[in-house]
C-alpha cells in the first residue's frame, strides 16, 4: 500500500471518515473514523485501526470480538478527506453480529478484484503462473477450458441435488468455471464492467415491462385504440356479405346442373 497518511486532509478534530468494503462481496461493511496515527497503523500492519469518538481512544477492529479486518487496499478519495478500506473480514463486522452495519445488504459476489489480479498476471512467467500460461495459449484453448469446466459444474450440480453432502464439489467447480470465464474475457478484451452494464440493462428492461403490464388501463385510451383502422375491434374493410342466389356466382339451380 502506497498511501501517505500525511497527505490526507483531516477535519478540525484531526479525523477522516473511513468506509470499509468487503473485497469478496463488494458489500459496504461499516463507517468509522480514523486519526493520522490510526491510518499509519492500518497501512503498516494491514489490520484496520480507527479512532473511537465516544471513548476518545484508538482501537483495532476485532481486538475484543476477534472479528478482525485484514486490509487489502487503502484508497483516498479525490479530495483526500475520506478513505476507502478494502478488507477481508474474519467474521461479522457489526456489533449486532451481522455481516455488515448496513443490512439487509444484497451484495454477495464481486469479481472485480479477481479480474484485476488476472490482468496483473498477463506478463508473468508462464512457467510460474497458470493464468499467464492460459493467456499465452490463446482464446481457443481458454474457450475449451471454459466448456470443460461448464460440463464439470453441471455434473457437480446434479450430484449435489442427489446428495446434498456433495454441495462443496459444486462450489469448487463453479469457482473454477468463473475463474476460467474471467480469463477468457480478459483474453478476448471484454471488461467485466461490460457484463455488469448488460445485466443491468436487461434488468431495467424487464422491470419496465413489468411496470407497464401492471399499470391500470385507461378506458378512454383503450376505446380509442379499438377504433383505430386495422384494430381487432374495427377491421380495415367491411367483411363481404353472404352471397344470394343470382348475385355474383350463378345459381346452380338456374344453370340446369
Amino acid at each position: 500500500m502506497t498511501l501517505d497518511p500525511s497527505t490526507l486532509r483531516y477535519d478540525e478534530r484531526g479525523l477522516v471518515p473511513v468506509v470499509v468494503q468487503d473485497v469478496a462481496s463488494g458489500a459496504v461493511l461499516m463507517l468509522a473514523w480514523a486519526d493520522r496515527a490510526a491510518v499509519e497503523r492500518t497501512v503498516a500492519t494491514r489490520q484496520a485501526h480507527f479512532w473511537s469518538r465516544s471513548r476518545q481512544a484508538p482501537w483495532r477492529k476485532g481486538e475484543t470480538s476477534g472479528n478482525t479486518l485484514t486490509v487489502a487496499e487503502v484508497l483516498a478519495d479525490c479530495d483526500g478527506d475520506a478513505l476507502l478500506v478494502r478488507a477481508h473480514p474474519s467474521g461479522p463486522t457489526c456489533h449486532r453480529g451481522t455481516r455488515s452495519c448496513f443490512e439487509p445488504n444484497a451484495a454477495a459476489l464481486e469479481l472485480g478484484w479477481l479480474a484485476a489480479e488476472l490482468a496483473a498476471r498477463r506478463g508473468a512467467d508462464p512457467e510460474q503462473s497458470y493464468t499467464a500460461r492460459l493467456l499465452a495459449e490463446g482464446v481457443e484453448r481458454i474457450a475449451q477450458k471454459v466448456g470443460e469446466e461448464a460440463v464439470e459444474t453441471v455434473v457437480a450440480a446434479l450430484a449435489a441435488a442427489a446428495r446434498p453432502a456433495r454441495r462443496g464439489e459444486l462450489v469448487g467447480e463453479a469457482s473454477d468455471l468463473l475463474y476460467h470465464l474471467l480469463v477468457l474475457l480478459l483474453a478476448a478484451g471484454v471488461a467485466p464492467g461490460e457484463l455488469a452494464a448488460e445485466l443491468l440493462r436487461r434488468h431495467a428492461a424487464a422491470a419496465a415491462a413489468t411496470v407497464a403490464a401492471a399499470a391500470p388501463q385507461d378506458p378512454a385510451a383503450a376505446s380509442a385504440r379499438d377504433r383505430r383502422p386495422g384494430s381487432a375491434a374495427e377491421p380495415d374493410s367491411d367483411p363481404p356479405s353472404p352471397r344470394e342466389p343470382g348475385a355474383g356466382a350463378p345459381d346452380s339451380r338456374r344453370s340446369g346442373s
